[in-house]
């Protein structure tokens, strides 16, 4: 199991169009992937009402965790996605 501490810097948290790209590329990878508040139970990465329901917001860390090969790999482009800041007027 690969994980990784992200810190999420999207204005919006882990909501609206920064939680639909996360759950788009966790979806296409053929391997278990979960997300979790600090300190909070994982849920499924693949399913956009788990990510939704974690209230994960700006400034917040969550821990990104997937098991298979290419595991690095994907949890770098889902760190990516929560690193960026939202582009003024996105």
């Amino acid at each position: 199991m690969t994980e990784r501490k992200v810190k999420i810097e999207s204005k919006v948290g882990l909501h609206a169009r920064p939680a639909a790209l996360f759950v788009q590329t966790a979806a296409k990878a053929p391997m278990d992937v979960t997300v979790a508040r600090r300190g909070g139970a994982p849920v499924n990465a693949k399913s956009i009402l788990a990510v939704l329901g974690l209230d994960a917001r700006h400034g917040e860390e969550v821990v990104i965790s997937a098991d298979g090969e290419g595991a690095d790999e994907l949890l770098d482009s889902l760190e990516g996605l929560l690193n960026k800041p939202e582009p003024e007027g996105a």
